[in-house]
């Protein structure tokens, strides 16, 4: 069996036009849904800017599938549990398209800048080029990211690259990719916070806050396969 990450540009659905509307926050499911009839519930995670998610929540909650969005915490933070019901009669799931095509697939995907990322799981390798072409006839846009037989990942605990596109917002990416493009982690570097800012279009004040906190959570993510 192989392991298989896909990213989808779901045109025309509310969580492809309002994530790509807030690119710095990022959409990622935390349970499967619920209910009978025409409505289904789910709670959805979001993760960024604290002064861009209210926004988020209203545009989604304005789009034509979505019943309901309701904050389950406190807005003003990075990360905020939202209760989302959908009108399954308006709603194009693409879960539901991997399950009527017998597609395992793993609960949690996010959804950042407009892209979908979904990891599906594989019997017959040959049937890739198959689901890709029939994802892409229903309007979309698919990447491959990723493809590996399953039985050569070790048992060993991974360190999830995937998780920390959830942990971390879109401009705390961007800081630690400028830092590490700039060389600013090397031994000897001579790279400033300052260098850093002017890549980023942004205040040395606000470079620094979000490099902090970036590494911050690089960093717990990795102390926690350290011992």
């Amino acid at each position: 069996m192989r392991e298989v990450v896909l990213r989808i540009r779901h045109h025309g659905e509310p969580e492809q036009t309002v994530s790509a509307a807030f690119p710095e926050v990022t959409m990622r499911s935390v349970s499967s849904m619920t209910g009978r009839g025409d409505t289904r519930r789910r709670i959805i995670e979001l993760v960024g800017d604290a002064d861009s998610i209210p926004e988020f929540i209203e545009q989604f909650r304005e789009t034509e599938p979505v019943v309901e969005a309701e904050p389950l915490s406190a807005l003003g933070g990075e990360r905020v549990y939202v209760s989302m019901t959908v009108d399954v009669n308006q709603w194009d799931s693409i879960s539901e398209r991997l399950s009527d095509m017998g597609i395992h697939h793993r609960m949690g995907t996010t959804i950042s800048g407009g892209w979908e990322r979904w990891t599906i799981y594989l019997e017959d390798p040959d049937r890739l080029n198959d689901i890709i072409e029939r994802i892409e006839a229903w309007g979309n846009d698919v990447r491959l990211e990723r493809n590996v037989e399953l039985s050569q990942l070790t048992m060993e605990p991974q360190l999830d690259a995937s998780k920390l596109l959830t942990v971390l917002t879109p401009r705390q990416r961007d800081a630690l990719r400028a830092a590490i493009e700039s060389g600013y982690y090397g031994v000897d570097h001579d790279t400033t916070v300052e260098e850093i800012a002017e890549e980023l279009d942004v205040s040395r004040t606000t470079a620094w806050e979000h490099l902090a906190r970036a590494e911050a959570k690089v960093m717990e993510e990795i102390g926690g396969h350290l011992y």
